[in-house]
């Protein structure tokens, strides 16, 4: 019933769509092992692609600023719903990297702020997905390790993202 005219899911019946709600969403159904529920999977894939910015980041509606955390739930999302490959995944690495503070270490929401644990946290977990060198793999449905995932020995940790 969340479902939007463009792909997209918002909180409620009729709100607009959000890329925090597809990532709700698109990981719940990834983890009930039903993706093939979506009913627009290929409008919900251009929907995400298009929170892709000139800068290479990602905002979480349109009209609204880059944030580095919504690398984590868009770029999560397209990997569930195997559309990663539609995006500029060296422009958003670039974003993320550009973000971090290079005198703390930290990943701000967007270039020239400060900082946080959220946007740390998210930065990390989005380059991850990208495959930066050194990072531990991550479970885009679980936002966790994959080997961590694995040894939770769940039905729902067993599916293989490795196509994303």
């Amino acid at each position: 019933k969340c479902a939007n005219f463009d792909g997209g899911f918002g909180c409620f019946p009729g709100t607009e769509s959000h890329a925090g709600q597809v990532f709700c969403c698109v990981g719940t159904l990834a983890l009930a092992d039903a993706v093939d529920r979506i009913p627009a999977p290929r409008a919900l894939g251009w929907w995400l692609c298009q929170r892709q910015l000139p800068c290479g980041g990602f905002n979480g509606r349109p009209d609204k600023l880059e944030d580095v955390c919504y690398s984590w739930w868009v770029l999560s999302s397209l990997h569930m719903i195997d559309r990663a490959h539609w995006i500029d995944s060296q422009k958003l690495c670039d974003f993320i990297v550009s973000a971090q503070d290079s005198q703390t270490g930290g990943i701000a929401d967007r270039p020239g702020h400060r900082p946080d644990i959220f946007h740390t946290y998210f930065g990390l977990a989005g380059l991850s997905l990208l495959n930066f060198p050194n990072l531990a793999s991550i479970d885009p449905a679980f936002a966790l390790p994959t080997d961590v995932v694995r040894s939770l020995n769940s039905p729902a940790a067993n599916v293989d993202w490795s196509e994303g």
